[in-house]
C-alpha cells in the first residue's frame, strides 16, 4: 500500500526551490509534465509534495531550499506517514552540543548507523527534556534524520531546527495560537529586573524567550512551567544551549492547577501569561493560599497569574509580566487591583505601542511588581509610563524620515522604547520621592489617589499631558512651525510625484533569467556581509561598539543609524559604506525592505537584523539591486519562519541585464524611494499638525480667527 504524501501550496514551492511565486506560475503554464493539483481549490490548489520533489530534483531545483526549509518539507512526509515530529527535540539538543566536525560525520554514516547513533544520542540527553520518551527510530525516519542534521549544522546553534519541530507540532494542537515574546520586549522585561537575580522562574515559559534573557543578564538558575509540552521541550532544549553554565529546569503541567514548584521561592519571576482564559481553575482553587489580595473573578486569569508570581519570590523580590490592557481597568478585577496597590505590590506600569507583541493591534502592558517585605519600607507611589510617543517617533531629525510614522503597529521604534521605559523606571526605582514628572511619557502617581472607585491603572489616564501646562504664544509658535514643515514636505512630495518615465512592457510581463545572490557572491559580483551572531564564549560581555548601529528598523522607517550598541561587538560588525545595499533580516511589517546606504549610513556598524550587499559597481547598479532585492515576492520566496519570518540572503533572485539597463532600473528605484520616504514625512507632518491644532483649540492656548467683519464678512450657509 502506497505511503500517503504532504501536500504543499505554490507559495511552499517557490520556497523549498528557491524562487519566486511568478516562476512557480509561470512552470505551471508552460510545463505540461508540472504536477497537476492534487487538492485544494482552483483558486488555491494544492500539490503533491513527493511529486513536486521529483520534478524540481529533475531540473536541479531542490537542492537550492534553505536548510531550515527542507527540514520542514521533511517533516511534511513524516508526518503524513504517521511519524510524530516530537521526539525529534532531544536530537536537537544532542547534535548542537557537537562539534561541526562530529556532526559532519554523523551526517557521513550509512543509514543503519546513522539510526543507531541517533537513538543513543537522543537517550543520553532525554533526561533533560520534560515529557521526552524512549525513542526508537526506523529507516522511513532517515530522511528527517538527515535534514534535521543538516538544519542543525547550518545555523550551529539548533534554533532553526527547534522553530521547525515546534510549528510542526503545534500545528495540529490547540496551542496553535501560541507566541513567542520578540527578543527586545523580553530583553526590556529582563532589564526592568533591578540588580542580578540568581534565580528566575517563568510559571509560563512557552519557547522560553524570557528566561533565556533573563540567562543573558547572568541569572544562574532558570525554572520554567508550561502546559504545552512541545513548547516546555523547545525552552528546556533552547535554554541548556544559549546558557550552558546554567542549571535550568524546566516542567510539563499547569502553573496554576499543578504547580511543578510549589516550595520554591525565586529572586525574579519573568511571565508572559495567556490572556483571557476563562477555564483556568477558579472554583477548584478558590481557597487556594497564593490568593493573598483577593480572590481573582473567574474573568480575571491575568491577576491570578500575578499572585501566583508574587508567591514566588522572596521578600523585596521582583516580578515582571506582560499584561493585556484590560487588567488595569476592567471593573470585575478592580478590589484586587486595590488590595495589590494598597501593599505596595504594584510598582510600576509600562504601556507599550501596538505591535509590540501579539496580539499586534493591542497595546499591552508590562507590570512591574515587588513582594512586600514584612519590615520594609511604605511605598508611597506608583509609576506609569507611556512609551507609544518613543516607538515610534525614530530620529525626526535624519533625512527622509518618518518612513514609519508614530504608532506603526508592527515596527516600534525599540532602542527608543527601550531608553524611554528603563530610563523613567530606573530613576524612579532610585529616588521614587523626589522623581520628575514629564509630562505625557511618565508619573509618578501617589497611592492614595489611585484608591477610587475604579483604581484605574492605564498609563495613558495618569501621563497624559495637558496643553494648559504650555504658554499659548509658545504653543501657537510650535504649531505654525509644524505647519511650515508640513507646506515644504507636501510640496516635496507633489515634485517626487511628478516622475512619469515609466510605461506598459508590452501585451505580457517582462522575463527574464536570473541567479540568486550566493551565486552573484560566487562570482565575485557582490559581497555578503552579516554581523556575526554573538558566540556562547562572548554571551554577556560588554558592548566594545562606539559608532552608531544601523537596525531593520531604520530601514523601515528610512531613519539615520539610531541602533544602541547592546552587546554588539565592534570586531564582528561590518562598517557600512557609501552605495552598500541593506536589506532587512526580518520580513513582515510596514515600510521599506531595502534601502542603498548614504552618506548618513556611512561608517556606522551593520546591526544584527540587517543583511548588506556590497555590490561591484562595475557590475551591478546599487539601486538596481535594492529594488530587486526588496520587492514583495522575492522576500517572500526567500523566507522562512511562521510567527517570526526570516530571510535568507543566499536565495533572493537578481534579474541578469547589462550595466546600463540596471541604471535605467536603479534611476526608477531611487525614486519611488525617494516617493515612499516624501509620503511618509508628509503623513508624519499632517499627523503633528493636527494633533497640535486640536490640542490647542481644546485646551484653550489656541482661539480661532475673529470673524471677518465689514465689507469683508461674507455669508456663509449658518448665517442668520
Amino acid at each position: 500500500m502506497p505511503q500517503p504524501s504532504a501536500q504543499v501550496t505554490a507559495a511552499e514551492i517557490s520556497r523549498i526551490a528557491g524562487v519566486t511565486r511568478a516562476t512557480v506560475s509561470n512552470w505551471r503554464r508552460r510545463h505540461d509534465d508540472f504536477p497537476a493539483p492534487s487538492g485544494g481549490t482552483d483558486s488555491s490548489p494544492l500539490y503533491d509534495l513527493l511529486d513536486v520533489r521529483t520534478w524540481l530534483g529533475a531540473r536541479g531545483y531542490a537542492a537550492t531550499a534553505d536548510p531550515a526549509e527542507e527540514l520542514r518539507t521533511a517533516l511534511r512526509l513524516h508526518r503524513a506517514a504517521g511519524g510524530p515530529s516530537g521526539v525529534l527535540l532531544p536530537l536537537v539538543l544532542a547534535a548542537a552540543q557537537c562539534t561541526p566536525e562530529e556532526r559532519a560525520a554523523l551526517a557521513g554514516l550509512s543509514d543503519p548507523s546513522l539510526i543507531v547513533r541517533a537513538e543513543g544520542a537522543s537517550a543520553d540527553v532525554a533526561d533533560l527534556v520534560p515529557g521526552a520518551e524512549a525513542v526508537r527510530f526506523a529507516g522511513e525516519d532517515i530522511d528527517v534524520l538527515r535534514a534535521l542534521l543538516r538544519c542543525v549544522q547550518d545555523d550551529g546553534t539548533g534554533e532553526a531546527a527547534l522553530a521547525v519541530l515546534a510549528e510542526r507540532e503545534l500545528e495540529d494542537s490547540a496551542a496553535g495560537g501560541t507566541y513567542r515574546t520578540p527578543a527586545p520586549l523580553a530583553d526590556l522585561m529582563a532589564r526592568l529586573l533591578p540588580g542580578p537575580c540568581a534565580r528566575v522562574l517563568d510559571p509560563a515559559c512557552g519557547s522560553g524567550s524570557l528566561l533565556a534573557a533573563a540567562a543573558r543578564l547572568g541569572a544562574g538558575a532558570l525554572y520554567g512551567q508550561d502546559t504545552v509540552t512541545v513548547q516546555a521541550q523547545r525552552s528546556a532544549v533552547s535554554l541548556l544551549l544559549a546558557a550552558p553554565e546554567a542549571d535550568v529546569e524546566v516542567r510539563v503541567g499547569d502553573s496554576l492547577r499543578a504547580d511543578a514548584f510549589a516550595d520554591l521561592t525565586v529572586d525574579a519571576v519573568l511571565c508572559n501569561p495567556p490572556y483571557g482564559d476563562r477555564d483556568w481553575g477558579h472554583d477548584e482553587l478558590a481557597y487556594d493560599s497564593r490568593w493573598a489580595y483577593g480572590v481573582p473573578p473567574r474573568a480575571e486569569s491575568e491577576l491570578a497569574w500575578v499572585q501566583h508570581a508574587l508567591a514566588h519570590l522572596v521578600p523585596g523580590g521582583h516580578a515582571v509580566m506582560l499584561l493585556p490592557p484590560a487588567t488595569a481597568s476592567r471593573a470585575s478585577g478592580r478590589r484586587v487591583r486595590m488590595d495589590l496597590v494598597r501593599s505596595g505590590a504594584v510598582r510600576a506600569v509600562v504601556a507599550l505601542p501596538p505591535g509590540a507583541a501579539a496580539p499586534l493591534h493591542v497595546g499591552l502592558q508590562v507590570w512591574v511588581l515587588q513582594r512586600p517585605e514584612p519590615a520594609g519600607s511604605e511605598r508611597k507611589s506608583v509609576l506609569f509610563v507611556d512609551t507609544a510617543e518613543a516607538a515610534g517617533t525614530g530620529d525626526r531629525g535624519a533625512a527622509g524620515t518618518a518612513a514609519g510614522t508614530r504608532g506603526a503597529r508592527s515596527a516600534p521604534d525599540w532602542p527608543s522604547l527601550t531608553e524611554a521605559a528603563l530610563g523613567q523606571w530606573s530613576a524612579f526605582a532610585e529616588a521614587p520621592d523626589t522623581f520628575t514628572d514629564e509630562p505625557g511619557t511618565a508619573r509618578a502617581v501617589p497611592v492614595v489617589d489611585l484608591l477610587d472607585d475604579l483604581v484605574d491603572l492605564t498609563p495613558a489616564r495618569h501621563v497624559r499631558a495637558s496643553r494648559t501646562d504650555i504658554a499659548p504664544a509658545d504653543l501657537a509658535r510650535e504649531t505654525e512651525e509644524v505647519r511650515r514643515r508640513l507646506i515644504a514636505g507636501a510640496a516635496s512630495l507633489g515634485e517626487a510625484a511628478r516622475y512619469t518615465d515609466w510605461g506598459a512592457a508590452g501585451p505580457k510581463p517582462r522575463e527574464w533569467r536570473t541567479a540568486t545572490a550566493a551565486d552573484l557572491a560566487r562570482g565575485g559580483a557582490l559581497t555578503l556581509l552579516r554581523t556575526a551572531p554573538e558566540s556562547r564564549e562572548t554571551a554577556g560581555e560588554a558592548s566594545t561598539a562606539t559608532l552608531p548601529v544601523l537596525t531593520g528598523q531604520d530601514i523601515a522607517r528610512g531613519t539615520a543609524p539610531s541602533g544602541g550598541p547592546g552587546s554588539l561587538r565592534a570586531d564582528t560588525a561590518p562598517v557600512i559604506a557609501t552605495g552598500d545595499v541593506l536589506v532587512r533580516a526580518v520580513a513582515g511589517g510596514s515600510g521599506a525592505m531595502s534601502r542603498v546606504a548614504d552618506e548618513t549610513d556611512t561608517g556606522a556598524l551593520l546591526g544584527p537584523q540587517v543583511h548588506l550587499f556590497r555590490p561591484d559597481p562595475a557590475r551591478l547598479d546599487p539601486w538596481f539591486l535594492a529594488g530587486f532585492l526588496g520587492s514583495t515576492e522575492n522576500i517572500a520566496a526567500a523566507s522562512t519562519g511562521s510567527t517570526v519570518v526570516h530571510v535568507s540572503p543566499g536565495r533572493l533572485r537578481v534579474p541578469l541585464l547589462p550595466l546600463e539597463e540596471q541604471r535605467r532600473y536603479g534611476e526608477a528605484f531611487r525614486r519611488v524611494h525617494t516617493l515612499r520616504a516624501e509620503a511618509a514625512r508628509a503623513t508624519e507632518l499632517a499627523d503633528e499638525t493636527a494633533r497640535l491644532l486640536a490640542g490647542g483649540l481644546t485646551g484653550g492656548g489656541l482661539i480661532p480667527s475673529p470673524p471677518p467683519t465689514g465689507d469683508d464678512r461674507t455669508s456663509g450657509a449658518g448665517s442668520a
